[in-house]
């Protein structure tokens, strides 16, 4: 099916009613103990209302220690579940799919944000992180289970586990940054592990409408490209997940590694046999043709980011046009704030080179 507006099912729970995810978008809106703020809540459900099949959180932390960024959004304790069984429940309403994204930022969580030196695989000098014990990896796994359950109980349709851009569980997946010599660590099926068990544990512990993705991203952070496609292949053989988001940076990029050049990063996973689990894709879709070209290419579903921050309702636009564009950057603070960007997330936004028009200083 290449329809961006053919429904989209899934093995468990609700299926989407279009191909338009919403990428999990750090926003830095929320409260320092990782409550809900009503920005958060207001710019992530005008996505919905705006038209997208799955609405996703941004990635929610499910260890105090693991936070990554100012202002965001938890799912590490019950204290959470007000903000989030609210936030689950106006995004269903507007018919898009409820998805909370689970994370650890491991070595990249800010010791002046966590208060103690961050945590990875293994002690990393360059980021002043400490390895974890066994028991500690052990605990990890189950706060990320715990976590689904919670959401689960707050009311989403589903989980995302973020296994991408060099946050914790991406730091297990690294030759370089897991140099564990205990069951998590040595071999591509050790380092592994952690993921795999993740999964198993919450199919174990959620219901059997659960949806459950997980988003892998195939280069940078100490990876290696064979072994992304090997865990890749292996996690659609298996069937336990419902959909696989492959983070690509650009979905028209050729592979960094020589040995893989000459053919899209894209095709090495839209190759793969996946039965009945759903394959998206991210990186610079920005326009209608793009995201149509996805599907064409073997995508079944788009994740859009910076597209569904500039357009709340950017499936709508592309059923109104065909050939819609997203506007051109960069943009106002006051286009972005329309947007309900807060000024807290316009400011963060302010970071990506291009984005957000500098004003003149008299």
């Amino acid at each position: 099916m290449t329809d961006l507006f053919a429904p989209l099912s899934f093995k468990h729970g609700p299926g989407m009613k279009n191909r338009f995810m919403l990428a999990p978008l750090t926003n830095t809106q929320s409260h320092p103990d990782g409550t809900l703020s009503d920005d958060e809540f207001a710019w992530l459900t005008y996505r919905a209302e705006g038209g997208f099949g799955l609405t996703m959180t941004c990635a929610a932390h499910v260890q105090a220690i693991g936070q990554g960024f100012p202002g965001q959004l938890g799912v590490f304790g019950d204290q959470h579940l007000p903000g989030l069984t609210r936030l689950a429940a106006a995004i269903k309403a507007q018919g898009s799919v409820a998805a909370l994204q689970l994370h650890h930022a491991g070595n990249r969580s800010p010791k002046e944000l966590i208060g103690e030196a961050p945590v990875c695989p293994s002690a990393d000098e360059e980021t002043g992180a400490r390895a974890l014990t066994l028991a500690e990896v052990e605990q990890l796994r189950d706060d990320f289970i715990a976590a689904a359950v919670r959401s689960e109980k707050a009311g989403f349709d589903g989980v995302e586990i973020h296994g991408a851009h060099g946050y914790v569980l991406c730091q297990f997946l690294s030759p370089a940054l897991n140099r564990r010599e205990d069951r998590y660590g040595g071999s591509p099926e050790n380092r592994a592990r952690l993921i795999l068990e993740i999964i198993d544990g919450i199919r174990a512990r959620c219901g059997k409408d659960f949806t459950l993705g997980i988003r892998l991203s195939p280069e940078r952070f100490g990876l290696e490209l064979a072994e992304i496609v090997a865990l890749a292949r292996q996690i659609l053989a298996d069937g336990k997940i419902d959909y696989l988001d492959m983070s690509l940076w650009d979905v028209a990029k050729e592979p960094v590694e020589d040995a893989f050049k000459g053919r899209t990063l894209m095709s090495y996973f839209t190759e793969l046999e996946r039965g009945e689990v759903r394959l998206g894709v991210a990186g610079k879709i920005m326009t209608a043709a793009v995201a149509r070209e996805c599907l064409e290419n073997g995508a079944d579903y788009v994740l859009i980011g910076r597209a569904a921050i500039l357009h709340h309702d950017f499936p709508q636009k592309i059923a109104a046009d065909p050939d819609f564009v997203s506007v051109p950057l960069p943009v106002t603070r006051e286009y972005l704030r329309q947007e309900r960007l807060s000024p807290v997330f316009v400011d963060y936004m302010n970071n990506w080179k291009g984005f957000v028009a500098q004003e003149e200083t008299v």
